[in-house]
């Protein structure tokens, strides 16, 4: 067994326009005297990283790296959460995404596509340029509009969509491939990856692509209340990333998975800050450590109640307290006798 690495930090949700959330080096020294040892890189936030320099200048990354280690911290992985979402998108969302492209490719579905697709090409060998193997993305969605089966689903709709979202992301996947990095996908509501059944729907259409893996993230699989704990079970192999959020559940008479259109105050379902709500940490930690999981935990903060500062200062040491240091040896070993083959042919009444 292995010990899980961290503390760490996702940083997206906590850079800003003031300090010391403003510059890569600020959040970094902020980070580190909470008690986090390693963050969590958006790609698409350019005080953080520029990512074609990182794809093209190994002497870019490996100054990076420095000016992140200076500040008490590790670079632990890249994420193109956003750029991901835009490598597949419904027409229905069209106005909503778009928000997550540069302006200049925005109202331009393909450019937008091609720009998106491009980002994920870079992350890859920005990732094998900073001694990475592993990087986090969304799926994107071509089928989300139509989770619920009302219209019917015409036969052989999810095939057809599951195949076309496995043709966009092949040449990238292939990219990660060249790179040596892992593609961990977060499977997340909104995606088309959103459960274990829609993760393998996608892996076949890949044809088992060896670089589609997971990034694990309980706090989804509350809101819809899927067993979180049985997944490790099923998909533990393919989880090579780890993201620590909490959740709460709390169906009524008047609301429940759906959410009524309320805001996130008001949903029955909501992501909250470690230790607020109900996800078993001690249970998913000690499932990780069985399964011999040497990825980072990574503290993905978001609470509609807490303040991000607030919840980052209790992270550190929630996260700290969680991660469990595995033992080299059986605990009864004091009680063991050797190896004697002679002796357990008795034992079994072969001799």
């Amino acid at each position: 067994m292995k010990t899980i690495k961290g503390p760490a930090i996702f940083l997206a949700q906590f850079m800003g326009d003031s300090a010391p959330f403003d510059s890569l080096e600020n959040i970094c020294r902020w980070a580190a005297g909470l008690g986090y040892i390693g963050v969590q890189i958006p790609t698409w936030d350019s005080r953080c990283i520029d990512l074609q320099k990182a794809a093209e200048s190994k002497t870019y990354c490996d100054e990076l790296k420095g000016k992140v280690e200076a500040c008490g911290v590790q670079i632990t992985e890249l994420s193109t959460h956003l750029q991901g979402q835009l490598v597949a998108v419904h027409p229905a969302y069209d106005l909503g995404f778009d928000v997550f492209a540069p302006e200049q490719h925005r109202n331009n579905p393909k450019a937008r596509t091609e720009w998106a697709v491009q980002q994920l090409k870079w992350a890859a060998q920005a990732s094998r340029n900073l001694g990475i193997n592993v990087h986090v993305t969304f799926s994107g969605a071509l089928l989300w509009h139509t989770v619920y089966p009302w219209p019917q689903r015409p036969q052989g709709l999810v095939e057809t969509g599951f195949r076309e979202l496995a043709k966009r992301w092949l040449p990238i996947l292939n990219a990660f491939d060249e790179a040596g990095v892992d593609l961990c996908y977060e499977i997340h509501p909104g995606e088309d990856l959103h459960d274990g059944i829609t993760f393998e729907m996608f892996r076949e259409a890949t044809g088992n692509h060896r670089r589609v893996n997971i990034l694990y993230d309980p706090s989804p699989f509350v809101l819809q209340q899927l067993d979180y704990l049985q997944y490790l079970d099923y998909y533990h192999e393919f989880i090579k990333m780890f993201h620590v959020k909490d959740a709460e559940f709390n169906p009524t008479g008047r609301s429940g998975v759906y959410g009524g259109f309320q805001g996130w105050i008001n949903r029955p379902g909501r992501f909250r800050s470690l230790g607020d709500g109900q996800v078993d940490f001690k249970g998913i930690f000690s499932k990780l450590a069985q399964y011999d999981y040497d990825g980072w935990a990574v503290l993905e903060w978001e609470c509609c109640i807490k303040s991000p500062e607030h919840g980052a200062r209790e992270g550190a040491p929630f996260i700290k307290n969680h991660i469990i240091e595995v033992t080299e040896k059986a605990f009864d070993d004091f009680a063991g006798g050797g190896a004697d083959e002679e002796l357990n042919r008795r034992i079994i009444g072969m001799d």
